[in-house]
């Protein structure tokens, strides 16, 4: 039994790391009346002392003290990857519910252990991204129920960022003045990074994943930051879903910016361009009738946009290489401790798609066929884009 927030009440959060993506999430936070900062730490005191003057929020002696907060509900660990899961383990041992980045851990054993410990305490266990909760996820889920394109078969998903070695990565600052992390993004590697942003759609949409046929490769050594990495810089993945449907999923930072997703029916197919965009447009092509016209060449109309289930206006927020509400993740925490509704983001389903991204990260050069264990309690779409709603045909 998960404990509650008394109904009124805001939920404490405290932000565990202040770089590069902290401020993110506080551009964000004004969005959530529901949530209070109740402060930050780092353990770099500069960098915590900097993201606290650019936001106005209390900074914390140690950790030691976050946890010993009685008003932190929430630890929001925003640490270097490397430290995920020792943060987390401590926030759940002294009893508080964790919402992390990604990945919430880098190894299963690990993952498992969060997954475990957080179900034994009654504590709620999250991890971004939180993208599955924004206006063009929420449609193409919704069409998708509606049977737009009749049965899903296949889905090409992108995941391509470009050469960033080669990019000016080096005058990439956040608003509080932290650099953009390029030793931690090579040595984690894109698709520990990056393909979350599709799984997490992708298993909500379809369920459980039964098998996945991997490749990863490292195919720039030198990313020019003088140190070497042997991590993949490129990943392909075909994965088969229990519901039959079939998804190829491509992570690089070689090939050119493409974050797109097509998931291709028996009538049609539904197209979008970003996925790090909350209100990208969506794209529907429906196929034509059986009976073939004279001169028509293919089998599927011009695409038309699809109307998004309501528009993607929150007031605050973070617009760098996407658009996404970071704090929509943490809120729909805050909500289920108050007791309004299921959470959308379940521990067992970000322990699923993390299995999968392993699988498809691999090393340099791996390649197999998986048989994925995990499974998870089916995810349920927000409220507002129920069947019967805004972009209903």
């Amino acid at each position: 039994m998960v404990q509650e927030t008394p109904a009124g009440q805001t939920v404490g959060l405290a932000f565990i790391g202040c770089g590069y993506v902290a401020d993110f999430y506080a551009a964000t936070l004004p969005n959530h009346e529901q949530l209070h900062l109740v402060g930050v730490w780092d353990r770099d005191t500069a960098r915590s002392t900097a993201f606290a003057k650019e936001w106005d929020c209390r900074v914390f002696g140690s950790y030691d003290d976050v946890l010993a907060d009685p008003r932190v509900d929430i630890v929001v660990n925003l640490t270097n990857p490397a430290s995920h899961f020792e943060v987390s383990r401590a926030a759940l041992e002294a009893g508080k519910h964790v919402y992390s980045e990604k990945p919430f851990a880098l190894d299963m054993a690990d993952a498992e252990a969060l997954v475990e410990l957080a179900e034994d305490r009654g504590l709620l266990l999250s991890s971004a991204p939180c993208t599955l909760l924004g206006e063009t996820a929420q449609t193409l889920w919704s069409a998708l129920r509606k049977g737009v394109i009749g049965q899903p078969r296949l889905v090409y998903a992108e995941l391509d960022d470009g050469m960033v070695h080669r990019m000016p990565h080096r005058e990439w600052y956040s608003a509080s003045g932290a650099p953009w992390p390029a030793a931690d993004e090579f040595a984690v590697g894109c698709t520990l990074e990056h393909s979350g942003y599709v799984l997490t759609w992708l298993t909500a949409f379809f369920g459980p994943v039964r098998r996945v046929v991997t490749y990863a490769a490292e195919l720039l050594p030198d990313k020019g930051v003088g140190e070497t990495f042997h991590t993949p810089d490129f990943s392909c993945g075909v994965l088969e879903f229990h519901s039959g449907v079939v998804a190829r999923v491509t992570n690089s930072i070689v090939g050119p910016r493409d974050h797109s997703v097509r998931i291709i029916g028996d009538e049609g197919v539904l197209s979008i361009a970003d996925t790090f965009r909350f209100g990208e447009p969506v794209l529907l092509s429906k196929a034509h009738p059986p009976a073939m016209e004279s001169g028509r060449i293919g089998y599927l109309g011009e695409f038309t946009e699809y109307p998004l289930v309501r528009p993607a206006d929150f007031p605050h927020r973070y617009t760098d290489t996407h658009d996404i509400e970071f704090c929509r993740g943490i809120a729909d925490m805050a909500e289920q401790l108050r007791g309004r509704g299921p959470g959308h983001l379940n521990a067992r389903h970000a322990l699923h798609v993390l299995e999968l991204t392993l699988r498809l990260s691999g090393g340099d050069g791996a390649a197999g066929v998986h048989d994925i264990r995990t499974t998870f309690p089916a995810p349920a779409p927000m409220p507002w884009s129920n069947p019967g709603g805004a972009g209903d045909e």
